[in-house]
């Protein structure tokens, strides 16, 4: 049994680890809200501790927490902590990260620096995840750029007054198995406000949603990356009279995640399509299923 300094074993600090992702999935049950943006680490960790293997896990449990803040005349301003669980935490702090459009890149690296000073002092050996969201919650107003956030709101309302196409791209890859490819599958489509999912495997599935120009430079970055082989299998493009309303009602996905369908086969690589048509049914969705594989789902 391997023993940290703090007395707790890795056992211990897993389960703490899963308990810790329970809560959250419970407190923001919003997909806009808590990402888990590494499936298959959860996967793994949950099978570490349910078989008592010697095989401790080899990746970290990754997720995204997403903060609204009230700024000046009443805007809201969006806040992403992207979080990161060492195997050893709570023995040893979590990665966070925090960024925002509206939060200059100094202040944001003044930010990150503060909150990690914060944890250290109050959090050391103890789970500690919403103590940083709550630290965010109340300090971040200090650090937001009002000049950035008020570009922002313009750039947004002059979006929607012109008119646009809404685009939702199906891309299907050999596989996707590479932890960096999937790590940036997540970070871009994020970065670029898409909606959407991922499946990685044998095969890799691929969908994000949102406006053209958007989805065209995601496509743009991901199929620049080595592949065997990528294409995108079915395109839907849909013209809007540019409103965030009409926006919102035309995406499937409320947010952007990885999803994992009970891992199999002897690299823990093959999903089961089942359960990704049953997701695709409950999306609205189904009628791409046979387009990517050829056969009806069930």
């Amino acid at each position: 049994l391997q023993v940290h300094c703090c007395g707790l074993s890795i056992d211990c600090e897993a389960e703490v680890q899963l308990s810790e992702l329970d809560l959250l999935s419970s407190m923001f049950p919003d997909e806009d809200e808590f990402i888990v943006t590494d499936q298959l680490a959860v996967a793994e960790l949950k099978h570490y501790i349910d078989n008592k293997t010697s095989e401790i896990p080899s990746s970290k449990v990754q997720f995204i927490l997403n903060v609204k803040q009230e700024v000046a005349d009443a805007n809201m301003v969006m806040l992403s902590l992207s979080c990161a669980l060492p195997l050893n935490y709570p023995a040893v702090l979590p990665e966070i990260t925090v960024s925002s459009p509206s939060i200059s890149r100094s202040q944001q690296i003044q930010l990150n620096t503060d909150l990690k000073t914060y944890l250290q002092r109050n959090c050391s050996g103890e789970v500690c995840v919403l103590n940083a969201r709550e630290w965010v919650k109340d300090h971040a107003a200090a650090y937001i750029d009002k000049e950035l956030s008020s570009s922002l709101v313009t750039t947004l309302r002059t979006m929607q007054s012109e008119d646009v196409i809404f685009t939702r791209l199906w891309i299907y890859s050999h596989h996707i198995y590479n932890k960096h490819k999937r790590k940036n599958i997540v970070d871009w489509s994020k970065e670029l406000a898409l909606s959407g999912f991922s499946m990685p495997g044998k095969p890799g599935v691929i969908c994000v949603e949102g406006p053209q120009s958007t989805c065209e430079e995601f496509w743009s970055r991901v199929r620049r990356l080595t592949w065997r082989r990528i294409l995108i299998r079915h395109r839907e493009d849909i013209s809007l009279d540019g409103s965030h309303a009409e926006m919102q009602k035309q995406r499937k996905f409320s947010s952007f995640e990885e999803k994992v369908f009970d891992a199999h086969g002897t690299r823990g690589n093959h999903m089961d399509l089942g359960q990704l048509y049953h997701f695709l049914d409950e999306k609205g969705c189904a009628d791409v299923f046979q387009m990517y594989f050829g056969v009806e789902g069930c």
